[in-house]
């Protein structure tokens, strides 16, 4: 994806610069694992993180510490320091509940979400439900009034965490099939859940059907008239800092969506350090609208639908 790229010499530089980040002298304090099973994650998200940070402009120095096979409350006590203003992480959801267990004093952004929330906590991740709530608002733009599930044979246990979220919040008759029905009535919807290949290899009506961002790849076919909603940094040119990213570590579009949420991250820890006592924020993020209130966070993904002259926004 990343289409309309430009190259953006200033942001080609960016990654020369990041010895200066790792200084003593910390302000911003990114708790990420460089090791161990989440590291390929943590390193799309630190790259995107590091990114968006350069080409901001921003003085704030900021740390990275590794948080593979450590205490969270050893991390803390040892990292944080006088001068520290804000605290970005950690990633794994069992590091989330150990650092509200931790309970700092500081303002928190974890890049995942527990079990429980905090006053000065906030959690931002790339929810299932937020990918639900922004399916649901296109399906009730086309007035679907009954749902059929078809997915793609074993994958169940992937999906199910999604299929609970739309059963939970879209309120439809909802049927899970075995095989493609013949043909779809009236205000009938066909929800696909599955990869590409698979996807592509479905008889589908041109309407009324929709399917995940995970079904999406790059380079890839994707069926006529079929809806998805996705991280809107991978079909829209418009953030630099993305493209500095991809082109120093190029990955396929599971890790560009990280590339982006780091990216949001960061964009999120500059308003909090610009807006200290804010409680209200907004903005148009890398991975989709982007709302702040208090100490929670609701992304909006944009949503998309293939037509006969390509990805075209909804």
């Amino acid at each position: 994806m990343f289409e309309n790229k430009q190259k953006n010499k200033k942001n080609l530089l960016v990654l020369a610069l990041m010895g200066g980040m790792t200084c003593a002298q910390a302000e911003v304090l990114v708790i990420l694992p460089e090791s161990g099973p989440m590291a390929r994650a943590a390193s799309s998200i630190k790259l995107g993180f590091q990114s968006a940070y350069s080409a901001s402009g921003e003085k704030e120095p900021v740390k990275f510490v590794n948080s593979d096979q450590k205490q969270l409350a050893s991390v803390l006590k040892k990292h944080v320091t006088a001068k520290t203003k804000l605290i970005v992480g950690p990633l794994g959801r069992s590091e989330v509940d150990a650092l509200m267990k931790a309970k700092p004093k500081l303002r928190v952004l974890t890049l995942n979400e527990g079990a429980k929330q905090a006053g000065n906590i906030t959690q931002f991740s790339l929810s299932k439900k937020d990918d639900v709530a922004a399916l649901k608002n296109v399906m009730e733009q086309d007035q679907v009034q009954e749902l059929l599930v078809l997915r793609q044979p074993g994958t169940e246990t992937e999906h199910e965490l999604f299929l609970m979220a739309l059963v939970a919040q879209a309120g439809l008759p909802m049927q899970v099939l075995d095989a493609y029905p013949q043909k779809l009535k009236k205000h009938q919807a066909m929800l696909l859940l599955g990869g590409n290949t698979w996807l592509n290899e479905q008889k589908l009506p041109k309407k009324q059907i929709y399917t995940l961002s995970n079904a999406i790849e790059e380079g890839q076919p994707i069926p006529l008239g079929i809806k998805f909603c996705d991280t809107p940094a991978l079909y829209r040119g418009q953030w630099a800092d993305m493209y500095s990213a991809y082109n120093q570590h190029p990955v396929t579009m599971p890790y560009q969506r990280l590339l982006a949420f780091g990216g949001d991250a960061w964009s999120i820890a500059q308003l909090y350090l610009q807006n200290p006592t804010a409680q209200n924020l907004a903005f148009e993020g890398r991975t989709g609208s982007i709302q702040i209130s208090g100490n929670q966070i609701q992304r909006s993904p944009k949503c998309y639908q293939n037509t006969r002259k390509g990805v075209a926004a909804l």
